[in-house]
């Protein structure tokens, strides 16, 4: 969770981004105050705001302008073995960030050999991050303890939708659900994303049709839209049976209209912001980012949330995509009087 989680972005080509100027006050959410910094800060920093579509075909460079061959660094010219960092000069492990500031770093979807251990991880994990949440963060309850939300009828945002209550609510009609299985159904290989072993899209085009999604999101007016929770989710690396305490709460609901709403929550800062995005009807993708930014995007299947634990992807404004854990939270005790 790099962007998440105050790293910086590493060096690489931005993304251009498709997504229409920021629509504030338009989906229901709670944005607390506080001060600059901690995951749901640095979620914000990692990206501008939304600039406007993809260059014309005509105003981008041509073949001519490009760097031609001889221009491009020759082997000659690239660091030698001699003048890499030794491994003595490489930062150990306890320079580095531990897992809990950076879950998911380096973390691509490339395909899994075995995905029965993946599943037993997930479960340990589940187990472990709702015990964790049981005992450090007893009255974990942002929501009510804001009641803005009550004014899109959000008063159970613990409460999750079932497939078929999902289906009924959308009206897209939908009769068997597209389960986005990361490392397994759907994986990375050679800068590729595959999909049942079919090639769908270039890495870099897959994460823009995630972008493109979030920018299609109709306009919708909160006060009169009706809205079903889809949950609140702790975030968590994918692929670790143990971890650290989770410090990033992800809520969410979803529009008749398919749009989605929802709330960031990083309980170390303090500090709340407003998610938007949409469901693609042909696809069942989801897709969702802070409202007003471009990047990073959050994706997975909406199927996948209705489940216990829901793997997804995150693609970084530099072009790097990472796989997260979506963990489902009960709903905590009451706060005594």
């Amino acid at each position: 969770m790099r962007g998440f989680l105050d790293i910086g972005p590493s060096a690489g080509a931005a993304r251009p981004s498709t997504r229409p100027a920021a629509r504030p006050g338009n989906l229901p959410g709670a944005i607390a105050g506080g001060a600059a910094g901690g995951a749901a800060a640095e979620f914000l920093r990692n990206s501008g705001a939304r600039p406007g579509t993809l260059p014309a075909p005509g105003q981008r460079p041509g073949i001519g302008e490009r760097p031609g061959i001889g221009e491009r660094p020759g082997i000659g010219e690239r660091p030698g073995i001699g003048e890499r960092p030794g491994i003595g000069e490489r930062p150990g492990i306890g320079d580095r960030p531990g897992i809990g500031e950076r879950p998911g770093a380096d973390n691509r979807p490339d395909r899994i050999a075995n995905r029965q251990e993946r599943q037993n991880n997930r479960v340990e994990r589940r187990d472990e991050i709702r015990n964790q949440v049981r005992d450090n963060h007893p009255f974990l309850d942002f929501w009510s303890d804001h009641p803005g939300w009550a004014a899109w009828r959000i008063t159970r945002p613990y409460r999750w939708a079932t497939w078929a209550a999902l289906t009924g609510w959308v009206g897209y009609g939908w009769s068997e659900p597209t389960y986005y299985g990361y490392g397994e159904n759907v994986y990375y290989q050679d800068d590729a994303v595959y999909s049942d072993d079919q090639k769908v899209a270039s890495a870099e085009e897959y994460a823009q049709q995630a972008e493109q999604l979030v920018a299609s999101a109709p306009e919708v007016a909160p006060d009169k839209a009706e809205w079903l929770p889809l949950g609140v989710f702790a975030l968590a690396q994918d692929g670790e049976a143990s971890g650290p305490d989770p410090s990033l709460f992800l809520q969410l609901a979803i529009s008749k209209e398919g749009v989605i709403s929802g709330t960031l929550h990083n309980s170390a800062t303090n500090n709340t912001q407003t998610i938007e995005g949409y469901v693609d009807k042909a696809t069942q993708r989801s897709a969702w980012a802070v409202a007003g930014k471009s990047w990073p995007i959050m994706e997975t299947g909406i199927v996948n949330l209705t489940e216990d634990t829901a793997p997804a992807l995150v693609h970084f404004e530099d072009g790097q995509t990472q796989q997260w854990l979506m963990v489902r939270l009960e709903e905590p005790e009451a706060k005594q009087q």
